[in-house]
């Protein structure tokens, strides 16, 4: 295959099935949500689950860790029967190695705050 050419890794789950869990440390990717939806939550210090939202046809779950490279700061369940492309790291290194070093920040920056606001809404800090 000649260069600009990606093979799309894509993935179907069945309604219910996880597709990471919170914390989990592993493959760093992105999912983009071809058909289906995708329910976001997240568990509070005392336990009790809270649904942070979900995601429809063409919106994007799980960049956070491709841009922080931390533990999965929510769970993603399929909701429906879901198919996804998963966004590898490698395609988000390349297009961010093109990218202007202010950008690079920002989203760096804007990362840490929506993990930080997060857990202040969740566990009330």
């Amino acid at each position: 295959m000649g260069k600009g050419h990606e093979v799309l890794d894509r993935r179907v789950y069945a309604a219910g099935e996880v597709i990471f869990k919170e914390g989990e440390i592993g493959r760093r990717c992105a999912y983009l949500v071809q058909s289906g939806k995708v329910e976001i939550s997240k568990r509070a210090a005392d336990g009790e689950t809270f649904i942070l939202g979900y995601i429809n046809d063409g919106g994007i779950f799980g960049e956070m860790a491709l841009v922080d490279n931390k533990p999965r700061m929510a769970m993603a369940r399929a909701a429906d029967t879901t198919t996804v492309i998963i966004v590898t790291e490698a395609t988000f290194e390349d297009k961010l190695r093109k990218a202007d070093p202010f950008i690079r920040g920002l989203l760096n920056m804007f990362v840490r705050n929506i993990r930080e606001t997060t857990d202040k809404m969740i566990n009330k800090a």
